[in-house]
C-alpha cells in the first residue's frame, strides 16, 4: 500500500502560485490580493496607453530607461501584477526574471470597468508599500488622471489631481515633462 506524501514540507506557496500564473498557457495574467486574473485589454485602453507612450518615449530614452509592461512581483504577498506602463532602468531588463515596484521610475495604470477599482485602491497601496515613486492612474470610467508621489507604508504622501481628462499633468524628475491628457 502507497502513502500519499505529504508536499507541504519544503514546498513555498508565494512561489508555487507565482510560478503557476507565470506559465499560464500564454496567457498574461496576474495575482491581485490572492486572485488570478488574466489581462486582456481592450483597443479603448491599448490607445490611451499608446498615447502616454508617445509622450515619455524620448525622455525614457534619454534616461537609459525603457518603457513596457513586464510582470512586476511584489514579494512577501499574493501579487504578481502587470502595470500597463512600467519605466525602468535598461540594465536591469537583461534578465529573464521580475522586477519589484521600487525598482521602477513610474507605473502608469489605465482602468477598465473590469479592474477600475482594483487599480484607484489596491494597486495603489501596494505600489506604495513596495514603493514605486511614481504612480499615474488613467482612470477611463472617471475620465480623470492622478499622480502619487512620494510612496510609504502607509501609502502616497503627495497626491496631484484627479484632474479631468484634458489638464496637462506634471511628471516631476526624472521626466521633467508635461503630460497632455486631452486625448485619453
Amino acid at each position: 500500500m502507497t502513502t500519499a506524501h505529504d508536499y507541504s514540507e519544503g514546498i513555498d506557496p508565494e512561489y508555487a502560485l507565482k510560478y503557476a500564473v507565470q506559465h499560464w498557457s500564454g496567457d498574461r495574467a496576474e495575482i491581485v490580493e490572492g486572485i488570478i486574473d488574466t489581462v486582456t485589454p481592450n483597443w479603448a485602453h491599448e490607445r490611451a496607453a499608446k498615447l502616454v507612450r508617445r509622450q515619455i518615449a524620448a525622455r525614457v530614452d534619454e534616461l537609459g530607461c525603457l518603457e513596457g509592461s513586464g510582470n512586476l512581483d511584489l514579494p512577501g504577498s499574493s501579487n504578481w501584477y502587470i502595470p500597463d506602463i512600467a519605466v525602468v532602468p535598461e540594465e536591469l531588463t537583461y534578465g529573464d526574471g521580475p522586477l519589484v515596484p521600487d525598482q521602477t521610475l513610474l507605473i502608469v495604470e489605465i482602468t477598465s470597468e473590469s479592474n477600475a477599482e482594483t487599480d484607484r485602491v489596491v494597486k495603489r497601496r501596494r505600489y506604495a508599500e513596495y514603493g514605486a515613486p511614481l504612480y499615474l492612474l488613467v482612470d477611463r470610467m472617471e475620465k480623470t488622471v492622478t499622480l502619487f508621489a512620494e510612496p510609504g507604508r502607509l501609502g502616497y504622501t503627495k497626491v496631484d489631481g484627479p484632474h479631468p481628462f484634458g489638464t496637462p499633468v506634471r511628471l516631476p524628475e526624472p521626466f521633467a515633462l508635461d503630460l497632455d491628457t486631452s486625448g485619453l
